[in-house]
């Protein structure tokens, strides 16, 4: 059975009944995980193990770990510096800043994957113009190739630890002030200013096999008069044509303010797989995803079928053969040492 195209959330650390049904729902194809749902890593690893045994079919587990201000679990895991932290570094030695964004790269990767989840959604590829305020230290650098060079580091290590990246906020969240999850943010730059600069990180990592991209809700006016993420020019004729991207397209949350330009959440899961999402998250209003799956016709193409098979994570081990592992212990103090 492919992997359906509907990603969801749960409500805290146990599975209910309603998400227990939701989950045998042959549409739901992933859940993301956020700090409500953990409280310790046995815990955790036990409601993965429950969330697949509901599903029966192959599942797609995600969670923002990024670091910094987006690390959804803390306690019994590394806290890890946000990766303008590695930006930084790289003024004062880029040889060194590179290997540091390789072991944080895998450290991250790798805790996630030693509790069965997939992916993190990572890294930010925006960069950072100082006036984002979801952006800001999230972003490596404000220099694109400083961006490109950082991230495919990063994402060396994390597909050493046997997770896929996604790139986000394609094509660039980070030149509007405004936060997507309050507001519409409206980009008023030409087409040629953001290919030449923001796009610059996603082009070049996805000569190098960048896995996915989540797009942004961000209303980019003189390209289109839709947030890229419910946008086919920004998906279709430029991500899938000019830059030829064949890896996944994963919506930003459909739950976010700037995603109710385009309506109520069957209009904006409608929206969204039509202009290209291979997979569409609703996350924190189950009413949202109860109203996706009741009106709109859910279907996994083979295509992205495929594409969203090849995100699941590769054989790891699990927690404890991890923590026995010098190179985790040589990873923790060197980016401890960072944070």
């Amino acid at each position: 059975m492919p992997i359906g195209n509907l990603m969801m959330d749960l409500t805290g650390t146990e599975l209910t009944a309603e998400e227990v049904d939701l989950l045998a729902h042959p549409a739901i194809g992933g859940v993301i995980f956020f700090t409500r749902n953990y409280e310790s890593v046995q815990q955790l690893t036990a409601l993965v193990k429950l969330v697949r045994m509901a599903a029966q079919r192959p599942l797609l587990l995600a969670v923002d770990h990024e670091g910094g201000r987006v690390q959804r679990f803390r306690k019994q895991f590394t806290r890890l510096p946000a990766i303008a932290k590695l930006g930084e570094q790289y003024a004062q030695n880029p040889l060194e800043a590179r290997q540091l964004a390789y072991r944080l790269g895998w450290l991250m990767a790798a805790e996630v994957r030693a509790v069965d989840i997939d992916i993190s959604f990572a890294p930010v590829l925006d960069l950072n113009y100082g006036v984002s305020q979801v952006i800001g230290d999230r972003a490596f650098h404000r220099e694109p190739e400083i961006v490109a060079e950082l991230a495919g580091a990063y994402i060396s290590g994390m597909r050493e630890a046997g997770m896929a990246s996604t790139g986000k906020h394609f094509p660039g969240h980070g030149f509007v002030e405004a936060d997507s999850h309050l507001a519409i943010p409206l980009d008023l730059r030409s087409k040629e200013q953001i290919m030449q600069a923001d796009v610059l990180p996603f082009a070049q990592l996805m000569q190098q096999g960048l896995n996915a991209v989540m797009p942004a809700h961000v209303i980019y006016e003189q390209v289109d008069t839709q947030p890229a993420g419910f946008s086919r020019i920004w998906l279709q004729d430029i991500l899938r044509g000019q830059l030829r991207f064949e890896g996944v397209i994963f919506s930003d949350d459909l739950s976010m303010e700037a995603a109710g330009v385009v309506g109520g959440y069957a209009e904006r899961a409608e929206a969204a797989l039509a202009a290209g999402c291979d997979m569409i998250l609703a996350c924190n209003k189950r009413a949202g995803i109860i109203e996706i799956l009741d009106k709109v016709k859910l279907h996994t193409c083979e295509t992205s079928a495929q594409r969203l098979h090849g995100m699941l994570g590769k054989s790891f081990m699990n927690r404890s053969a991890l923590l026995e592992q010098t190179h985790w212990q040589q990873a923790v103090e060197e980016i401890s040492h960072l944070a």
